[in-house]
């Protein structure tokens, strides 16, 4: 299917009385972020928003925060390289570990089950006994799992917020967790508790909602670009190098196994930068990553 370069003009746009108004009393936070919720859910029930994809790169985001909160340097580049160009056997570092555990937590339907594949340091039982414990509505029952766990693990912050955002994903009924309060929530909000932490989360949820639409409609018209430049592409093993980009917020040349070579695929991500439809993101001239 071809997309109008004007098709995503009919993405519902966000309401600016919910990008522009200054919320002054705990009512009108929550009201806010429940408008910016709901606004979301319908843009991600669009066909063409790429939601894998999307998930991919708030992932990143995510890790990129739970580093600036542990106090580490790494940023999105480092984390990156961490993961993308791991052998078997290689360790990816306290950072990459924390990456991994996002990619893991955004792959599968939420779950005990996946959330223990992406936290394996946590037991199955423990973590279904915080998410059981959370209650009230969606971002109260985030809320008090992000603190039950905080109280259990104080400087666990990356374990806190993904159960919290898998909380707040199970509570709306959502297949899989999306970054929220792993992206909102500043490092002084982790000391919060009870209405303070619950007004914090609803901050939180209100800004990355914005965020997130406006990211899933970018991430759409590039996505449509990638789809469409797809037929021109002749190499062998070209579709299952594109499904690879429309999932993955990067890709090295050397994980595109369905092209044979390391050469093809170096010869077919320049292909697609010259075509438009991904960006070489590291400036590097060797061990480059791309992405759409």
């Amino acid at each position: 299917m071809t997309y109008a370069a004007d098709s995503f003009d009919t993405l519902p746009r966000m309401p600016s009385w919910v990008t522009s108004v200054r919320p002054e009393t705990p009512e009108d936070v929550a009201f806010l972020s429940g408008a910016a919720l709901s606004h979301l859910h319908l843009v991600l029930n669009r066909d063409h928003v790429p939601q894998t994809l999307l998930r991919a790169r708030l992932a990143l985001r995510a890790a990129d925060t739970n580093m600036t909160h542990q106090g580490r340097p790494e940023r999105a580049s480092e984390l990156r390289d961490a993961v993308a160009f791991l052998q078997p056997g290689d360790s990816p570092g306290p950072a990459g570990e924390v990456f991994l555990s996002w990619r893991r937590a955004i792959e599968r339907p939420v779950s005990v089950n996946a959330l223990h594949r992406a936290l394996p340091n946590l037991e199955p039982e423990q973590i279904a006994t915080w998410l059981d414990g959370g209650q009230g509505a969606p971002v109260a029952r985030a809320a008090g799992v992000l603190q039950a766990v905080l109280a259990d693990r104080p400087r666990d912050f990356a374990a806190a917020v993904i159960l919290g955002d898998a909380a707040l994903a199970q509570a709306l009924g959502w297949t899989h967790v999306l970054p929220f309060l792993a992206l909102g929530l500043k490092r002084a909000d982790l000391r919060k508790s009870d209405e303070k932490l619950r007004l914090a989360c609803h901050r939180a949820i209100a800004e990355v909602a914005v965020e997130a639409t406006r990211q899933a409609a970018d991430l759409s018209r590039r996505a449509a670009r990638l789809r469409d430049v797809a037929p021109k592409l002749r190499a062998k093993g070209a579709a299952e190098a594109v499904a690879m980009f429309l999932a993955s917020d990067a890709v090295a040349p050397t994980a595109l196994i369905s092209l044979r070579s390391d050469r093809a695929a170096r010869r077919f991500c320049d292909r697609l930068v010259d075509l438009g439809a991904v960006r070489e993101l590291t400036g590097r001239d060797t061990f480059r990553l791309y992405g759409v």
